[in-house]
C-alpha cells in the first residue's frame, strides 16, 4: 500500500508477513578479515520482515529524497523503517511533517524547544515555532540501503 506523497519522501506499509518464507541466513558471520572455512557455516531462513518491523501495524518504509542527511548514513535513495509507535527523544533521527512536506531530521529537544536538525553542513537547522504546522510522524529504526 503506498501512503501519501510529497517532495521529500513517498511512504509505504509493509505487505502481510509470511512467516514461512524468509531468505537463506548464514549465522556464523562473513568474515571481513581471512576467509573462514565453508564446512563452518549453518543455513537458516530468515525473514527480514521479522527481524526489521516490531510492530507492524504502526510501521512504514519510506524512500529517503535529498542529501540533508548524509552525515548520519542517509543518502538519496536509501530505504527507511519507520516505527510511529515509538516516543520521540532528544538525538532521534525522526520523519516529520513540517508545513505540508515530510521531512527526515535528528530531533533535537531541549526544554520547551525542538529543533530538526539535518547532518550536511549544507542544510539549515529549522527550529521549530508556533507558527508551524509540524507533527513528529514517526522514529527512524533502521535504513536498507543498494550497494
Amino acid at each position: 500500500m503506498i501512503l501519501p506523497q510529497s517532495t521529500n519522501l513517498t511512504l509505504f506499509s509493509p505487505e502481510d508477513i509470511n512467516d514461512s518464507l524468509g531468505a537463506l541466513f548464514f549465522d556464523t558471520g562473513i568474515s571481513a578479515g581471512f576467509p573462514s572455512p565453508t564446512e563452518d557455516f549453518k543455513e537458516q531462513r530468515l525473514s527480514l520482515d521479522r527481524e526489521l518491523i516490531k510492530n507492524k501495524e504502526a510501521t512504514f518504509f519510506a524512500r529517503v529524497s535529498g542529501q540533508s542527511m548524509i552525515g548520519a548514513g542517509l543518502n538519496d535513495n536509501d530505504l527507511l523503517v519507520i516505527d510511529r509507535s515509538l516516543e520521540p527523544e532528544n538525538n532521534k533521527i525522526a520523519v516529520c511533517f513540517l508545513d505540508g512536506e515530510f521531512t527526515v531530521k535528528r530531533l533535537r529537544v531541549q526544554k520547551d524547544e525542538v529543533w530538526l536538525q539535518p547532518e550536511n553542513p549544507d542544510y539549515p537547522i529549522i527550529n521549530i515555532t508556533a507558527e508551524n504546522n509540524f507533527i513528529i510522524w514517526g522514529i527512524v529504526t533502521n535504513v536498507i540501503k543498494k550497494v
